[in-house]
């Protein structure tokens, strides 16, 4: 169970991102083609028409971009801000018969009664707020339905980014992710611990009824969109790295180690005798 004053902390932190969390992402072209990334290896798996269940979706720009794909959304988050601006963008756009919106946090999914789903989405870290993925996995089989997949992407406990820091003496940034307590993170005067999983607490989280389809490299090459400075800086250095890592992706070990893994997971189908 996460304390109740940890989960305040997360809604009060993000519900102050909220406002200008669109026009930072829109101003980032390290985030601009990390979310494109996402959306690539999304769509080798969601199909048009099918129902998508969100889990952190933010201001909604992920469920947006589902639904102009086809589908319809369960967009879900902690953040009372961020549900707030969900809102307004999903009524601006004529979106409400495509997308609903519930606020709860990722350890409430039970409260959900519009279930099951083809697909289960999380991006950009947003589960690295829980302690233990179980707290998170524990209703997924009742939300998913055999054969369904869920692509969520998480920040692993090495980024080779981070790792490099060591070099200019920055030991404790540089292995922040290896401490087993997780490491605080900081959000708008915020406060709050943050956890870092390889593919192999997810699957032990999910248990043996789900199986792994593909692993992807996020920001393994690449610098994290903080570093933005350094794509403005170095733009040749930068298109080289991007053209890199998206060639090599999917092999190890940049599907392992990054700023963020793309992990996308299936349900398996039961045989009847």
């Amino acid at each position: 169970m996460i304390p109740t004053d940890s989960l305040d902390d997360i809604n009060t932190a993000f519900s102050r991102q909220s406002e200008g969390y669109d026009a930072y992402d829109q101003s980032n072209p390290i985030l601009l083609w990390m979310r494109q990334r996402v959306y690539n290896h999304v769509f080798e798996f969601l199909k048009p028409g099918e129902r998508v269940l969100e889990i952190n979706a933010g201001t909604g720009i992920d469920a947006m971009r589902f639904a102009q794909y086809g589908c319809t959304v369960h967009a879900t988050d902690l953040s009372e801000g961020m549900i707030r601006q969900m809102r307004k963008k999903i009524t601006a756009a004529n979106l409400e018969n495509s997308i609903t919106i519930e606020q709860l946090s990722y350890t409430e999914l039970n409260r959900i009664s519009n279930g099951p789903f083809d697909y289960i989405f999380s991006n950009f870290g947003g589960l690295n707020c829980a302690p233990n993925l179980r707290l998170v996995t524990q209703h997924i089989d009742d939300l998913l339905k055999p054969g369904g997949r869920l692509t969520w992407v998480i920040m692993p406990k090495i980024s080779p980014w981070e790792i490099a820091a060591a070099l200019k003496g920055h030991l404790r940034y540089a292995f922040r992710r290896l401490h087993r307590g997780g490491a605080r993170a900081h959000v708008e005067g915020i406060y709050f611990q943050c956890y870092y999983f390889n593919v192999s607490d997810v699957q032990k989280a999910l248990g043996d009824g789900y199986q792994l389809c593909q692993s992807e490299g996020l920001g393994a090459l690449v610098p994290p969109p903080h570093r933005m400075d350094f794509a403005v800086s170095h733009p040749d250095i930068y298109a080289y790295l991007k053209r890199a890592e998206e060639g090599y992706s999917t092999s190890w070990p940049l599907n392992h180690w990054a700023d963020h893994v793309i992990w996308t997971f299936q349900k398996k189908t039961r045989n009847v005798s």
